[in-house]
């Protein structure tokens, strides 16, 4: 399947809170879009990996995306290695996406850093010929594959985004997409431990994180990223 945008996150959710709004956008407009996560979010305090495999399932229904993979890499314990970077080469080759979106380049939770990193070298790696890879679909040696642009979703730490994407009409979609992980956020009636994204603060951050940033470019919402390159535009006057 060849795709427009791949999204890739190292826990399921990541992709739905960094950049749902804008996978829902394009997915709209006719794009392909896939999500592929890292790892099933084992270690994480609430829920299990297989609550988890439902929530990701039915979030991304919601976001209408066109496929969604999950590694099944260690949580907490992957690393940027050849053996990783190699499976990642694997999935770039197989779905040739223009566009790849990846983890926050900093951030509180020492997998989303990780990740981040792991994406871009693979990216990068996946355009080498002299890399040989063979898909589990496919039989022989894949062709090389190199997207045209890395971007970097924002997660917890307030980075300053380098462009921002209007979402006005997406939010919704958005944020149903987020709560369809329904262990892991705002439930008064649950009796689960707390967490730092459990709190009915953290989900009401993401509406006014949203909303500020569509303030500055004067829209009603917005989701920002970081890029590895300057983007480019035709004319001065491409810019809103």
């Amino acid at each position: 399947m060849k795709l427009d945008i791949l999204a890739i996150g190292a826990h399921p959710d990541d992709v739905e809170l960094g950049c749902g709004a804008t996978l829902a956008k394009e997915v709209a407009n006719g794009k392909k879009v896939g999500v592929i996560d890292l790892t099933r979010g084992e270690l994480g305090t609430r829920g299990t990996a297989e609550t988890r495999d439902e929530e990701a399932f039915n979030a991304a229904k919601i976001l209408g995306v066109h496929s969604r993979v999950n590694m099944r890499f260690a949580d907490g314990f992957f690393i940027n290695d050849k053996a990783h970077q190699i499976e990642i080469i694997k999935m770039i080759r197989y779905y040739r996406p223009e566009i790849v979106i990846c983890n926050a380049i900093d951030d509180r939770h020492i997998d989303h850093g990780k990740g981040s990193q792991l994406v871009s070298d693979a990216c990068f790696l996946s355009g080498l010929l002299k890399i040989e890879t063979v898909h589990k679909d496919e039989k022989s040696n894949q062709e090389p594959w190199r997207p045209k642009a890395v971007y970097h979703y924002i997660q917890w730490k307030d980075i300053e985004p380098d462009l921002a994407v209007d979402v006005s009409g997406y939010m919704d979609q958005k944020m149903d997409s987020v709560l369809a992980y329904k262990t892991q956020f705002f439930d008064s009636n649950s009796d689960e431990p707390e967490t730092p994204i459990s709190s009915k603060n953290f989900t009401d951050s993401i509406i006014y994180r949203a909303r500020n940033l569509g303030r500055l470019i004067g829209t009603e919402y917005a989701e920002g990223y970081t890029v590895e390159r300057y983007p480019a535009v035709e004319s001065l006057f491409d810019l809103k």
